[in-house]
């Protein structure tokens, strides 16, 4: 396990205290995006997601995310700062973390091919969950448990594997804690994020960094059968012009991501990159990892990719409307 993640009993730090895992600011402003740099191809890309095959063990996965109330069938977006973070915990780490546990839930999706674990963020009080497509792709039965330990049957409303996102409806819930979407157009290299899930099922892990880039170039399968073929139940990529983590298939789609240096490890999937003020600015999906190491054991080398979530804000009333479904 990443020596930046947290199990939920994660200290909270004061207003005024740092911790000194936590990276500093940025030195000098971003230069501006027609000047970035780019990074040389990455040597490994896994879905952050733990897929089992259909005979041999299970595996727990989940990842949990922000908070900001809303009415049931609303969600919660905001364009700036909020107040999801307590006024005394504001720009913390713990701060974060307090706020969004209530909204993350863990994902266990069964096929005929096999079964995968992730995590989903709640978007509404009465049970719509955002997860990513691999995740619940080609799913004949979906369970669900929530923050406080409920579990709930789900069902898929909406897919799109074009843009690696899904939406699921909680069977008979209410007063859910939903998450406050925020604007990843104001997001800016050297911004400092927090991710929170359960890597390889150590539930409430806390992982922090910075936004390491914007706009990377990420791309995955669209098939839901790849997922059986690969070793380690991994999610094939395409990153820096190079296939990893086997092949993508004929089907596949790219999309501009989020890369930043919070750990993410398998069993992250469909969980939400965090700003400091309790937002969600992207959907955690992918992760980089060493040459040679298996998706189901690769550790976190820093570098790790979300969709933008105004990506997802703009795709909701589709999946919603039923779209891939």
């Amino acid at each position: 396990m990443s020596e930046n993640s947290r199990p939920s009993g994660v200290p909270e730090y004061g207003p005024h205290q740092v911790n000194p895992e936590w990276p500093p600011p940025p030195a000098h402003a971003p230069a501006a995006p027609g000047h970035r740099r780019q990074r040389g191809p990455a040597k490994l890309l896994v879905a952050v997601a733990i897929v089992a095959a259909a005979v041999g063990g299970t595996t727990a996965y989940g990842v949990q995310e922000l908070t900001g109330g809303t009415s049931a069938g609303v969600t919660a977006s905001s364009a700036g700062g909020t107040d999801v973070v307590p006024a005394s915990l504001k720009g913390t780490v713990a701060g974060v973390a307090k706020a969004v546990g209530p909204s993350i839930v863990e994902i266990k999706a069964a096929s005929s091919s096999g079964s995968a674990t992730g995590s989903g963020v709640i978007v509404t009080e009465d049970g719509e969950v955002v997860t990513n497509n691999h995740v619940v792709a080609g799913a004949s039965r979906i369970q669900v448990r929530t923050n406080d330990g409920k579990s709930y049957s789900a069902r898929v409303v909406g897919t799109d594997s074009s843009k690696d996102l899904a939406l699921i409806k909680l069977e008979d819930a209410s007063g859910l804690k939903a998450a406050t979407l925020g604007d990843s157009d104001g997001v800016r290299v050297g911004d400092q994020v927090v991710a929170i899930g359960s890597p390889e099922g150590l539930t409430g892990t806390v992982t922090s960094g910075i936004v390491s880039a914007l706009d990377r170039d990420v791309t995955v399968s669209t098939d839901e059968s790849q997922r059986q073929q690969q070793r380690g139940g991994g999610w094939p990529f395409e990153f820096g012009g190079q296939e990893f983590n086997g092949d993508t298939g004929g089907s596949t789609t790219t999309y501009k991501a989020i890369q930043t240096d919070a750990s993410l490890n398998p069993g992250n999937s469909g969980g939400a990159l965090i700003d400091m003020n309790g937002d969600i600015i992207g959907i955690n999906s992918a992760m980089y990892a060493p040459t040679g190491a298996e998706s189901s054991t690769a550790g976190s080398v820093g570098l790790g990719f979300a969709i933008p979530v105004n990506t997802l804000k703009a795709d909701l009333p589709d999946l919603r409307a039923g779209a891939g479904s």
